[in-house]
């Protein structure tokens, strides 16, 4: 049983034709669209024996919190983070870091939203990550040019303007966007921005990144595990000590070394550790979600037939 978010049911009633079209068992999956308040029996009712939930941490913990004895897998977004070693390529890092904090205009639970650059690299990567974010086009995603679409709602849109302009109000410095015109928000970098700020320590879900430096990459590292957060986080990096440090050291479901933490593939295993979640999805590993392991053991008493 598929309930889709309120906002976005299409996709999933296109799968839902789609699956119609094959040899699947007659009520095998079943989509319901349905606002949040009309999907409570999914939480409480036995007959579904496990709850896989993606959405904000404040409903998914309270789901579990509801879930009983079922077994409950959790995606509850993140404000990942991206570290850019002091040997990084410039170029290549400033590509994957326009894209993994801009793309679908920043709402994904992997899209790039603090950035930590080493001290030596800081000047020329911002000044070319601010480049780069100014040349993105931004209106109709119907347009093949169009890299910036439309925030899900206005009142989304709105939420994201109020977080910049808090953190703006505080002390941090707006490299380039900052601006809303109705639906749309522009690409935005921000630097200064203080440590309890939500553009920082929250989900944004919307094309905003916070850009810092570093001169310790054990620091950096411990500046990403700082938050509450934990889905994945990127490192570029040619230094294969660091690497290791990263994955040692991170408190992430998953460390995507030279590339930025949005890269995700079916494959696998994904999902995060403290308030972004539990469990894991990928198909392999959702199917083990899925699957209770069970046990049998014959002791050999004389002959068995």
């Amino acid at each position: 049983m598929l309930k889709p978010a309120s906002k976005t049911p299409i996709s999933a009633i296109l799968m839902g034709e789609i699956i119609a079209e094959t040899q699947w068992p007659g009520g095998g999956f079943s989509i319901l669209p349905c606002s949040r308040d009309g999907a409570d029996l999914f939480t409480t009712d036995e007959r579904f024996k496990l709850l896989s939930f993606t959405g904000s941490p404040e409903v998914g913990w309270g789901l579990k919190a509801k879930a009983g004895k079922k077994r409950v897998v959790l995606e509850l977004g993140g404000n990942a983070g991206c570290i850019v070693d002091q040997d990084a390529d410039i170029d290549y890092a400033v590509t994957r870091l326009s894209v993994g904090a801009f793309y679908q205009s920043g709402q994904s639970c992997i899209s790039v939203q603090r950035i930590m650059v080493h001290r030596d690299l800081y000047g020329p990567l911002k000044d070319r990550l601010v480049a780069a974010a100014l040349s993105l086009k931004m209106g109709d995603p119907m347009s093949e040019d169009t890299f910036l679409g439309p925030i899900i709602s206005e009142e989304e849109a709105r939420r994201i303007e109020s977080w910049v302009n808090d953190a703006v109000a505080r002390g941090a410095k707006v490299l380039c966007g900052g601006n809303r015109r109705g639906v749309l928000f522009e690409a935005t970098l921000l630097e200064d921005v203080p440590d309890d700020c939500a553009v920082i320590c929250r989900e944004v879900f919307g094309p905003v990144a916070v850009i810092e430096s570093f001169t310790d990459f054990s620091a950096a590292c411990r500046r990403i595990n700082a938050g509450s957060y934990g889905l994945q986080a990127g490192v570029f990096t040619k230094n294969m000590d660091h690497a290791f440090a990263a994955w040692n050291d991170l408190e992430v479901g998953g460390v995507v070394i030279n590339d930025v933490p949005s890269f995700r593939v079916d494959n696998m295993p994904y999902g995060g550790v403290k308030d972004s979640g539990l469990g894991r999805e990928g198909v392999r590993f959702a199917i083990e979600e899925m699957t209770e392991l069970r046990l049998l053991v014959l002791a050999k008493v004389g002959q068995i037939k």
